[in-house]
């Protein structure tokens, strides 16, 4: 899908670029030549100038990029990526230079430094500020992924059954959503069960499901290059005293939280609230409560003890997902992508989260 924003996100990054005194700018990192551009390709790098645009790749990718990004100009290069780029940026005089200094690996920094001997190629700039409000297409393309993510929780929960394996249910999970429109899984999938659950990020293995384990499943679709990020966990057979009680707890901190994501509030306040609240049922969980996503499945801004968020901003993507994990137990998750809008929040990911007993 070609966007129709492009020409607004240049328009951002050249405002960066001027506040900054840079005569161009080299975007090097995947996402954002998505972003940047529309190009989906790999091996390649856009050359940003106050006027122009320029696309520079090889010959796999000349055809891919006049339809992907028919706003830049496209530079083929035959003899090298850097060298080809390097020759752009002297070609149009630029002076002072700008780079993706979490993106460009060393080797290809200094051989750029040295190609553009005598030009200031020193100042490093995240280009991920620029993609923390979601457009509408963006918004729309992460709602349909977690459409996607959500119909695979219901049909998992056909599926699943005492006697199969963490890595049955995530193959099948990963299967469903390519088969309904996902590019694949937002990241390697996490299913943990019995005390596997204590593991956060206890990604599928040959356990078997048992009888009264919880089974957490983290996971997530990708359409147009966009993620959902969902977590839900169920009981295989009848759920304890204790299970009901650890998880109604979590459950309730995790829509608590979603009352209190709004435009305004800090990434800090609403973790530390839910936090508290857990505190009450004697519980804690030592990630962050929640990540911002689009076309990462982790990006800023978060919602943490050390979150640098002074306030959400409608437009933004932020998960809720507190968690209880005990070593000698198991534990659980209960994760949301939600969306802030102008006057609070809505939930992207609608599966009932009321806890299903597999019998």
């Amino acid at each position: 899908m070609q966007s129709t924003h492009i020409p607004e996100r240049l328009a951002a990054l050249r405002s960066l670029m001027a506040e900054h005194q840079l005569d161009a700018f080299v975007v090097s990192k995947e996402v954002n030549l998505h972003y940047f551009s529309g190009f989906r390709g790999d091996d390649t790098m856009l050359v940003i100038t106050p006027q122009k645009a320029f696309l520079v790749t090889d010959s796999r990718y000349t055809e891919q990029a006049r339809q992907q990004a028919p706003l830049y100009e496209l530079v083929e290069q035959t003899a090298g990526l850097l060298l080809r780029t390097s020759e752009v940026l002297i070609t149009e005089n630029a002076k002072a230079i700008g780079f993706e200094g979490n993106a460009l690996t060393y080797n290809r920094y200094a051989k750029l430094k040295e190609l553009l001997r005598g030009r200031a190629f020193q100042t490093s700039l995240d280009l991920g500020t620029l993609r923390q409000v979601k457009d509408a297409e963006e918004i729309a393309c992460i709602r349909k992924a977690c459409e996607i993510a959500d119909a695979a929780f219901y049909d998992v929960l056909d599926f699943m059954k005492a006697g199969m394996t963490e890595l049955d249910v995530a193959a099948h999970m990963e299967a469903f959503m390519r088969a309904h429109g996902s590019e694949g899984p937002s990241f390697t999938t996490i299913v943990a069960s019995g005390l596997r659950g204590a593991l956060p990020h206890g990604v599928a293995t040959d356990k078997v499901l048992e009888d009264g384990d919880f089974v957490t499943m983290d996971y997530g679709a990708i359409y147009e290059g966009y993620h959902s990020d969902i977590t839900r966990t169920v009981v295989i057979g009848h759920a304890s005293k204790r299970q009901r009680a650890v998880y109604d707890a979590v459950l309730h901190a995790q829509e608590l939280a979603l009352t209190l994501i709004r435009p305004g509030a800090s990434g800090k306040s609403v973790d530390a609230a839910v936090r508290a609240e857990l505190a009450k049922s004697g519980l804690s969980f030592g990630h962050g409560l929640g990540h911002s996503l689009g076309l990462e499945i982790h990006e800023e801004p978060r919602l943490s003890p050390k979150s640098a968020c002074e306030a959400l901003v409608s437009g933004m993507l932020i998960t809720d997902e507190p968690g209880y994990y005990e070593p000698a137990w198991g534990g659980l998750r209960i994760e949301d992508t939600v969306l802030v809008t102008p006057d609070g929040c809505e939930r992207l990911t609608t599966s009932d989260k009321r806890l299903v007993e597999i019998a």
